[in-house]
């Protein structure tokens, strides 16, 4: 099954779990998964629309889903699935 790293802003809702095996065939279904598992996780990496937040970025295996299938990527064993808050900065 796939394993998801989860950046330290949300390890609070996995337990301060850093990494955790979901079972799922594509990200969408993850997301979903996730959110049965940790309640509340879904609402910080989706829009009211379901659509992946613009300043999360989900990565499978280091490729962007925005270049792949999106949210129907799918998933294999084996696979590691990286959720990178962007961050903001300037001089």
């Amino acid at each position: 099954m796939p394993s998801v790293r989860i950046p330290t802003p949300l390890r609070k809702l996995t337990a301060d779990q850093d990494e955790v095996n979901i079972s799922a065939s594509n990200v969408s279904d993850l997301i979903e998964t996730m959110e049965s598992q940790y309640p509340g996780i879904k609402d910080r990496l989706c829009d009211e629309s379901g659509n992946v937040r613009r300043f999360i970025n989900l990565y499978v295996n280091n490729e962007d889903i925005r270049f792949l299938d999106g949210k129907e990527t799918q998933l294999n064993e084996g696979d590691v699935v990286s959720i990178i808050p962007a961050i903001a900065g300037g001089l």
